[in-house]
């Protein structure tokens, strides 16, 4: 009797434990909001961290996230018109070109086989983040999203199809992304080609940008390994930074940012670990230069044979019940087809360029910033991006606890050597060098060669690449791989990896200056790093404004490079809120930098930092004179004073109240980036400094002090649209509380937990 009470009592156990068990959620996590609404996420697993990640995000950003899951399904134009314009990686293109390229050259088909090839821990992350999106929508409701985008058709539950492809679209940012509109409007010879611009981006104006350095024992107050991220990207649109913190599975506690569909950090800092990334040198695609078969434009020749270019047949919805619009694209075996008739990139009956890059359906991303977030010391990161290869489009600068310093500048690229782009060159290779290599279509040895070990074909090994390790300070600007630190240039590596050898960018040999500056002969600590970070110095203005004034004899009183003259004359040299003179330099340098033979010392390769130098006033004195009256002419029209406070130019409005922005061009080698547009009376931001983070450690763990300079959200009506903004303007770092007594005490409001 008592063994039938027993194995009753087992029994009834075991079918409570299994409905428990059936109860259990799939998706569970946690959010904490701390000071200026950094969201804290905790979860169990990678299914509950997406889950929270995007429930966060939504809850900041949903109008933008929506919309972006309606650009990348190619429903721009049914929702806002095909003359409309879309925001692809850091450039604006027509909207039905943007819906044509989504629907035509990012495979969906591939994309949804690749993703179960992935770490189980990544395909558990998109579950959730699909499931969390979809849960705060369901949560608010359509009368409860902000008024931006209530009662939007285009603001729908996703599925991991929209995950995908906005994942896709981020890997692109800064390669093919930025030709879609040349690649949606490629026409064979005999076919209307569609009536939209077509453009060929400058590598040194595409927006992209940022500053980050890594200091290593040697060059800090306390001995360990110190970063600071200063990137800069677009103040609006899906490449915006967002804060958060993750606590999760398998030992993941890693705080910073993301941009838009991003479930983890990919920017930040762990306990043992800080890291930063810049837009790389580094080119990762190729151009193909085909020779077509004289019988069909749409066939090209492949080693004296003839093969077909596949037609890729897209239809796309219009609004209010218009016809849709059916475009057939070609592609090849190297990618699409593309053009620029204005820039000489034609398709003719006998040749045609085609496009292959290494990003494309590269969907190791997750797991490379899994891996750093998890990483102990910087060998760890080194190791993740090397055997991944899955970092796209930018460099890594890390630190350490113990006083390494890393900068890697290891990406997906093609493996292209320096042989190999030269013996596979066309005629045509030279007028191309500044944006890709073009080789050979014709021949398939031309192709990309396959290196034993690497996760895709086609890549170059992470061993052919720039990885450096110092306890002393490396840092990039955007410039190659050439120099992280004028004491120890790198050796020459293939030319897709950047340029080598070439002038640097005023702003590159500003950070070579300010840096050792900030050492000043001492150690870094946090607030030598902060003053750095927010150097808002001029190197232009240090090499030019001297020279010109001596030039101001020579213009007529009254004239406008008189009025000029006297304005520049008091000017600080600085891009702080309070410098007066500073629009003007703006105005007058983006003119007088194009002047021909500027410079009396040219670029000497032994002395990158400080050549070239010295304006040629006694050759260019004259057109500088013009310049300075051209920029005053240019100031009178808009209604800005000359002698006005810069942060009462440059400023961002936050419903009426105008909040000042220091920082200026980085074309003036100004380190604090901060590009802007006309606005009324004045410039608005609208590229640059974004999340500015100094990270360094003590004993027990991360100390970090950051700002996010345009604010968490972007719903005017929440309390963090422009919180950040204002401590942006007074330069007012934000200590991060990283530990859970650090979180306590900086909570706002109470804990929500959400599962299902």
């Amino acid at each position: 009797m008592r063994m039938a009470t027993l194995a009753a009592a087992t029994a009834a156990l075991a079918l409570m434990a299994a409905a428990g068990a059936a109860a259990a959620p799939r998706y569970a996590a946690s959010i904490t909001r701390t000071t200026y609404g950094i969201p804290h996420i905790q979860a169990k697993d990678w299914r509950g961290v997406g889950y929270g990640v995007a429930y966060a995000y939504a809850e900041d950003n949903v109008c933008m996230l929506a919309e972006e899951f309606a650009t990348v399904a190619g429903e721009r134009s049914r929702f806002w018109g095909p003359e409309g314009t879309a925001t692809l990686g850091f450039d604006t293109v027509d909207n039905l070109s943007s819906d044509v390229f989504f629907r035509a050259v990012v495979d969906l088909a591939a994309l949804r086989a690749g993703i179960p090839k992935q770490p189980a821990r990544v395909q558990q992350l998109v579950e959730g983040y699909v499931a969390g999106y979809n849960r705060f929508l369901r949560d608010k409701g359509d009368a409860g999203l902000p008024a931006e985008c209530r009662g939007k058709p285009w603001v729908r539950p996703i599925t991991a199809d929209d995950f995908l492809r906005l994942n896709e679209k981020q890997i692109l940012l800064a390669s093919s992304l930025n030709l879609a509109a040349p690649i949606a409007n490629a026409a064979p010879p005999g076919k209307a080609a569609p009536k939209v611009s077509l453009t060929l981006p400058d590598p040194r104006e595409l927006g992209v940008g940022s500053n980050g350095w890594a200091f290593g024992g040697d060059a800090t107050a306390n001995g360990r390994g110190m970063v600071i991220g200063n990137p800069h990207f677009p103040w609006k649109g899906p490449s915006r930074f967002w804060q958060m913190h993750i606590t999760g599975p398998d030992g993941y506690n890693a705080m910073g940012v993301g941009i838009a569909g991003t479930p983890i950090v990919t920017l930040g800092f762990n306990k043992d670990v800080a890291w930063t990334h810049t837009v790389t040198a580094a080119r990762h695609f190729t151009l193909f230069q085909l020779a077509l078969d004289p019988a069909d434009p749409t066939r090209y020749m492949i080693d004296g044979q003839s093969e077909a270019m596949t037609p890729v047949t897209v239809t796309v919805p219009m609004p209010d019940g218009a016809a849709p619009v059916t475009r057939t694209l070609y592609t090849t075996r190297f990618g699409p087809v593309f053009t620029v008739p204005a820039r000489g990139i034609a398709w003719s009956a006998q040749t045609a360029f085609a496009l292959k890059d290494a990003n494309r359906g590269n969907q190791r991303g997750l797991e490379a910033w899994l891996r750093i977030g998890t990483a102990k010391n910087v060998g760890e990161v080194k190791t993740a991006v090397s055997e991944t290869l899955g970092i796209p489009w930018v460099n890594t600068i890390a630190a350490d606890r113990y006083g390494d310093a890393l900068h890697a500048d290891v990406t997906a690229v093609p493996n292209v050597s320096a042989d190999k782009a030269k013996a596979c060159a066309t005629p045509l290779s030279g007028l191309f060098a500044e944006l890709a290599v073009l080789l050979d279509g014709s021949k398939s040895a031309c192709d990309w060669d396959n290196a034993p070990g690497t996760p895709a074909p086609g890549l170059m090994p992470a061993s052919d690449q720039a990885a450096t390790t110092v306890r002393s300070w490396l840092t990039n600007s955007n410039d190659s791989y050439w120099i992280s630190n004028p004491a120890m240039p790198h050796p020459r590596l293939s030319p897709v990896l950047g340029a080598w050898g070439t002038p640097l960018s005023l702003r590159t040999r500003s950070n070579f200056l300010e840096t050792p500056a900030a050492l000043g002969g001492g150690k870094l600590d946090h607030a030598r790093a902060e003053a750095l970070a927010f150097a808002n110095k001029s190197l232009a203005a240090d090499m030019a404004v001297e020279p010109l004034l001596a030039l101001c004899g020579g213009a007529a009183a009254g004239s406008p490079a008189a009025r000029g003259c006297a304005a520049l004359t008091g000017w600080d040299r600085r891009f702080e809120n309070a410098s007066r003179g500073a629009a003007l330099f703006r105005a007058f340098w983006s003119r007088a930098a194009r002047v021909p033979g500027l410079w009396s010392i040219p670029f000497d390769p032994a002395d990158p930092v400080n050549t070239p130098r010295d304006l040629a006033t006694g050759k260019v004195g004259d057109k500088l004179l013009a310049a300075l009256g051209e920029a005053v002419e240019e100031l009178d029209k808009a209604g800005i004073a000359l002698g006005a406070p810069w942060g009462e130019v440059q400023r961002f409005m936050s419903g009426n109240a105008a909040i000042p922005v220091h920082g200026g061009p980085g074309a003036a080698g100004v380190l604090n980036v901060m590009e802007s547009l006309p606005a009324p009376a004045g410039l608005a931001p609208r590229h640059g400094t974004s999340y500015i983070q100094v990270v360094g450690f003590d004993a027990k763990g991360p100390v970090a002090d950051a700002i996010l300079s345009y604010s968490q959200s972007t719903d005017p009506a929440s309390p963090h649209h422009a919180d950040q903004t204002r401590a942006y303007a007074e330069k007012r770092w934000a200590r991060l509380p990283f530990t859970p007594a650090e979180i306590r005490a900086q909570a706002i409001g109470k804990t929500r937990r959400i599962a299902e």
